[in-house]
């Protein structure tokens, strides 16, 4: 848990950069069209949230773009554009940064703003892991590159040396479906510290490989609907509909005093990442939860308490939802149980982009970022007790995340 900062330190979310399904616009959501599509595995077909063409045009010229990049695996790949988009969109000119350091070593000068590195991702770099192993079982031989490209770090690693960072932490976290915000959470307390000026942070995933897929549908939560029939139904209740996707989500994040910010008519709104929560349980099933979410409660109620917010205040939560009946339920009970019967809206982007894993958290900030610029959102096509439209005035924003384990997190975003 981290302190409250002092009312007048703001952590702003800069910028923010998004790939998945539904490409890397943020407007893209107001359309409510699903990114999914059809894919066959081995006699059966599932639906699966890939990104579109026009991104993978973009993948395949940065995968070209340095000799370096051409072995990294499509999750670093995914956070990279992510990252890329986030720093464009908050100012920063990361491609400067080195230059920038060396000449104000050689001449004594202040150093530029530290800039440090923090991703997470669940199971880190899926597509290069199983590629390296299949050349194994076939060859007997092993690419030296093998070990630092499919080790976890190696995520936050080259987004940093993408970034330019000098002297910074690159920090990479791993905890199933909640790694975006362990990854948040983490630059949310360096910057409250003063151990770091800049953060660039976020979650990446890249999980789409006939192995992942099978793996998930293995478990008996996968959506029995094809791609064109929404797979994908968070609220919907039974049978589960747990749909896989792909993407990435980063964020710019500062430190500034509320003093240096200009007045509401004179800018565009600022996004202030007021608190990230965490809740673990011990349960017996690695793949479970407790039927009332405790650790939900927890994470929730911890964030709410990191900005000093009441439940009265949150308008809207971003759910976790994928689609399973028992995690949907289970979310449903501990939001009751910490908001009472006047529960605030309640969202999902998952039935338009799928379940992410270590990029879903992420992505669901992101979203709660639109829905607080927007001050609208897409209303699923199917019965759910997701709210079709906003009841209110959308100032503040909670967001979940849970994942394999017993951990889950909540963060607290708000609009100035």
């Amino acid at each position: 848990m981290t302190n409250p900062l002092p009312s007048d330190e703001l952590i702003l979310l800069r910028g923010r950069g998004r790939v998945s399904a539904l490409g890397m616009a943020a407007a893209a959501y107001a359309a409510g069209q699903p990114g999914f599509a059809a894919r066959p595995l081995g006699a059966t077909t599932l639906a699966a949230a890939a990104v579109p063409s026009e991104v993978e045009t973009v993948l395949a010229a940065l995968r070209k773009s340095q000799p370096a990049y051409r072995q990294l695996d499509r999750t670093v790949l995914l956070a990279i554009l992510a990252a890329r988009q986030a720093a464009v969109e908050a100012g920063w000119h990361l491609e400067q940064d080195e230059v920038l350091l060396d000449q104000k070593l050689k001449t004594n000068s202040p150093k530029p703003a530290t800039l440090a590195v923090s991703i997470g991702s669940s199971r880190g770099a899926t597509g290069r892991t199983e590629h390296y192993h299949h050349e194994f079982l076939t060859t007997g031989d092993v690419a030296a590159a093998a070990s630092p490209l499919t080790t976890l770090g190696n995520v936050a690693s080259w987004v940093a040396y993408d970034a330019g960072s000098v002297g910074g932490a690159a920090l990479s976290h791993s905890s199933t479906c909640s790694s975006a915000f362990q990854a948040l959470g983490n630059a949310l307390a360096w910057l409250r510290a003063g151990m770091a000026e800049r953060f660039l942070a976020g979650g990446t995933e890249a999980p789409l490989t006939d192995f992942t897929l099978a793996q998930m549908h293995a478990l008996g939560i996968y959506s029995p609907f094809a791609a064109p029939d929404f797979p994908c139904r968070p609220g919907a209740g039974r049978p589960s509909t747990f749909v896989l996707g792909e993407g990435a989500a980063v964020f710019a994040l500062e430190k500034v005093g509320r003093a240096a910010l200009t007045a509401p008519a004179q800018r565009a709104p600022l996004f202030v990442l007021e608190s990230v929560g965490f809740g673990f349980e011990a349960i017996g099933s690695k793949t479970g939860l407790s039927p009332d979410g405790r650790h939900f409660q927890t994470a929730m109620r911890q964030a709410l308490h990191q900005a000093g917010c009441a439940p009265a205040a949150v308008d809207a939560v971003v759910l976790h939802s994928p689609g399973t009946p028992a995690g949907d339920a289970a979310e449903r009970q501990a939001v009751r149980a910490v908001f009472g019967a006047e529960l605030p809206d309640l969202v999902s982007n998952k039935w338009l982009l799928g379940h992410t894993l270590g990029a879903s958290a992420a992505l669901s900030l992101d979203f709660a970022c639109q829905l607080l610029a927007t001050q609208t959102w897409p209303a699923p096509p199917f019965a759910t007790d997701l709210t079709p439209a906003p009841t209110r005035p959308i100032r503040r924003v909670l967001v979940n995340a849970v994942g394999f384990g017993g951990n889950a997190a909540s963060a607290l975003v708000s609009v100035v």
